[in-house]
C-alpha cells in the first residue's frame, strides 16, 4: 500500500485524452451558456416592435437575466460545495436551457422578464463550477490556457447567437432563437455520462473508490489499486465559507477580486450595449450592431487564449495588469478619429482586454483559493461582479444622456480599467501568506 497525493498527481499529469473530455463538456456548457446570455440582445429590436416597448421596460427585461445571474452565481456557487460540481453544473443546464425554450412561448413582457431571470440564475451558477471543475483537473503547466480556453466558449456562444439571428430572426421569427436552446437538455444524459465529479468533492465524501477511477483516467501512467491511500493536504474547512474567503490573509485579495471583477464587467456592458450607439453618435459608419459584437467577441477569444498562454510562462497577475491597462488606452483611443481599419483594431483590442480579462480573472481567482472554497470564491466573486454588469449599461445611457464630448464618453469608460489595473496589482501582495499547495500558482 503506498500513499497517493491527489494534486501533485493531477498537477504534474500529461495532457490524456480524460482531460480532453473534461475541456469538451466544459467548453460546450459554456458555449450554451454565452448563447442564452447574448440571445437578448440578438431579438430586442424585434420584441420592442412587437410588444411596443419603451426603451425603459427593453432595459428591465435585459437586466432581469444580469440580476438572475448575480444571485445564481453566489448561491450556485455555495451549493456546489455540498451538493458537488457535476450535480450542480447540470441543475444549471436544465435550468437555463428549459425557461429559454419556454421564453419563445409567452405573450407578454412581464412572462418574458420572469423567465429571463430564471433563466440567469442557472446562467450566472454554471460559470464559476465550470470553471473550477476545469482549473481542478488541468495540469499545473497549462491551467490557466486550458481555463482560458474552456471559458472563451462564452464568447462563441455570443457569435453563434449573433451569426444565426442575423438568418433565422428575419426569416423565421425571434422565438426559434429560444427553441434552440433545448440542444443542452438532448445532450443532458450524456453529460450525466461523462462529466467528471470533483476529486476534492469525492474525497470530501471519503468516496475514495470513484476518486481512484478518476485519477488513474488523470494519469493513466501511474497504476493505482485498491490498496493504495489517496489523500489530500488538510484543509481547514469553516462552517462559513463565505468568512473563509476573509481568512489566511486572504482579506485584500478577496476585496480586490472583488473591485476587479465588479470593473471589468462593467466595461464588458456598458461596451456590448452602447457601443454602436456611441460610435455612431460620433459619425461612424459601421454597419450592424452584430458585426461589433462579432468583432468584440473574436478579439476576447484571442485575448483569453492568448493571455492564458502568456500567463502559463509569466504570471496571471502581470499578463491581468497589462490587459486592463491595454483596455483603457484602447477605449480612451476609440474616442478620436481614425481610419477604419485601425478603428476595427481597436475594436478586437478592447475585446481582448476587457471580455478576455473577465475570463482570465476566473482563472486567477479559481488558482488563489483552496480547492474547498473555490466555487464559493468564483460564485461570490462573479456575483459581485455582475453589479457591475447591471450598472455598466446604465452608465452608457448617462453619458449619452449627458451629451458629453465624444472623448469624454470613452475617457469615462476607461476609468474602470484603471481601478481594475490596481485592484490587481494588490492581489498578488498577499499570494505568499497562504500555504504552497493552496497558493496563487502564478504569482
Amino acid at each position: 500500500m503506498k500513499q497517493i497525493d491527489v494534486n501533485q498527481t493531477i498537477d504534474n499529469a500529461s495532457f490524456t485524452p480524460f482531460h480532453w473530455k473534461v475541456l469538451f463538456w466544459c467548453s460546450l456548457i459554456i458555449i450554451f451558456d454565452g448563447y442564452d446570455l447574448v440571445i437578448y440582445g440578438v431579438v430586442l429590436p424585434l420584441l420592442m416592435d412587437q410588444w411596443a416597448l419603451n426603451p425603459y421596460v427593453a432595459g428591465l427585461l435585459g437586466s432581469s437575466a444580469l440580476f438572475g445571474m448575480m444571485f445564481g452565481a453566489m448561491g450556485f456557487g455555495m451549493l456546489s460545495d455540498k451538493l458537488g460540481r457535476k450535480k450542480t453544473i447540470l441543475i444549471c443546464v436544465v435550468l437555463f436551457s428549459f425557461t429559454t425554450v419556454i421564453n419563445g412561448l409567452v405573450s407578454n413582457p412581464w412572462q418574458f422578464g420572469i423567465l429571463r431571470f430564471i433563466a440567469g440564475l442557472g446562467i450566472g451558477g454554471v460559470m464559476p463550477n465550470v470553471v473550477s471543475l476545469m482549473s481542478e483537473y488541468s495540469p499545473k503547466k497549462s491551467r490557466s490556457t486550458l481555463v482560458a480556453l474552456m471559458f472563451s466558449g462564452y464568447a462563441v456562444g455570443g457569435m453563434m447567437s449573433a451569426g444565426l439571428g442575423i438568418w433565422i430572426v428575419p426569416n423565421y421569427g425571434w422565438e426559434i432563437m429560444f427553441y434552440l436552446a433545448v440542444v443542452p437538455m438532448l445532450l443532458l444524459p450524456l453529460m450525466i455520462k461523462y462529466l467528471p465529479e470533483s476529486v476534492a468533492f469525492l474525497m470530501a465524501q471519503n468516496r475514495q473508490e470513484e476518486a481512484r477511477v478518476l485519477l488513474q483516467q488523470v494519469d493513466p501512467a501511474q497504476q493505482i489499486t485498491d490498496k493504495d491511500e489517496l489523500v489530500v493536504p488538510p484543509a481547514n474547512v469553516q462552517k462559513a465559507p463565505v468568512l473563509e474567503l476573509l481568512r489566511g490573509g486572504r482579506t485584500l485579495g478577496t476585496l480586490m477580486f472583488w473591485t476587479a471583477f465588479f470593473c471589468c464587467l462593467l466595461m464588458v456592458y456598458a461596451l456590448g450595449s452602447w457601443l454602436p450607439k456611441l460610435m455612431s453618435a460620433a459619425g461612424y459608419e459601421l454597419g450592424s450592431s452584430l458585426m461589433f459584437l462579432m468583432v468584440l467577441n473574436i478579439g476576447a477569444i484571442v485575448g483569453a487564449v492568448g493571455g492564458g498562454w502568456l500567463a502559463d510562462r509569466f504570471s496571471l497577475r502581470s499578463v491581468l495588469v497589462s490587459f486592463f491597462m491595454l483596455a483603457s488606452a484602447s477605449l480612451v483611443s476609440l474616442g478620436y478619429p481614425h481610419p477604419m481599419w485601425l478603428l476595427y483594431s481597436l475594436m478586437a483590442v478592447a475585446g481582448a482586454t476587457t471580455i478576455g480579462s473577465q475570463i482570465l480573472l476566473y482563472a486567477y481567482v479559481a488558482q488563489y483559493y483552496p480547492a474547498n472554497i473555490r466555487s464559493t470564491a468564483l460564485g461570490w466573486a462573479s456575483g459581485i461582479g455582475r453589479n457591475g454588469a447591471i450598472l455598466g449599461p446604465m452608465l452608457g445611457g448617462t453619458l449619452l444622456a449627458l451629451a458629453l464630448p465624444h472623448q469624454m464618453n470613452f475617457l469615462a469608460l476607461a476609468v474602470p480599467g484603471a481601478i481594475a489595473t490596481l485592484a490587481i496589482a494588490l492581489v498578488g501582495r498577499q499570494a505568499a501568506s497562504q500555504p504552497a499547495t493552496e497558493a496563487v500558482t502564478n504569482g
